[in-house]
């Protein structure tokens, strides 16, 4: 069943030009691009997008990192994006994520971590209104 999802090129690997690589690894795939664009989130933008981690000690931390240079939204369409995105991109920490997946192949740490993407339906609807808003 067709559907969508938000990936996020975070601030590392907009600045390892990493951009082009990421986003042919999904066409590859068979999404389609529905939307696309490269901005700088605010503070009060990122403190919203991860609204879900505030409780957790690395809050700050996650959007200290979001905010510190520009990123790239992607939303993105095909059958099971959501699940098979989340497979593509591998674990958040990179060190644990397997090659071939995009963190296992580029990621370098935790926070820094090339690549962000919704984990479910409601996180979709809650991220894409933060980012394409």
């Amino acid at each position: 069943m067709a559907e969508q999802t938000l990936f996020i090129v975070k601030p590392d690997a907009v600045q390892r030009n990493l951009i082009g690589e990421i986003i042919s690894r999904f066409e590859k795939k068979g999404f389609k691009v529905m939307k696309l664009k490269m901005f700088n989130f605010t503070k009060k933008q990122a403190e919203e997008f991860y609204s879900v981690h505030k409780s957790k000690p690395f809050f700050n931390e996650l959007v200290s990192f979001i905010i510190s240079g520009r990123i790239v939204a992607a939303v993105i369409e095909g059958n099971n994006a959501i699940e098979t995105t989340r497979l593509m991109i591998g674990s958040t920490k990179s060190f644990e994520a397997a090659p071939g997946s995009i963190r296992g192949d580029f990621g370098l740490g935790f926070t820094d971590n090339i690549i962000h993407a919704s984990d479910s339906k409601q996180s979709f609807e809650k991220e894409v209104k933060v980012v394409f808003e």
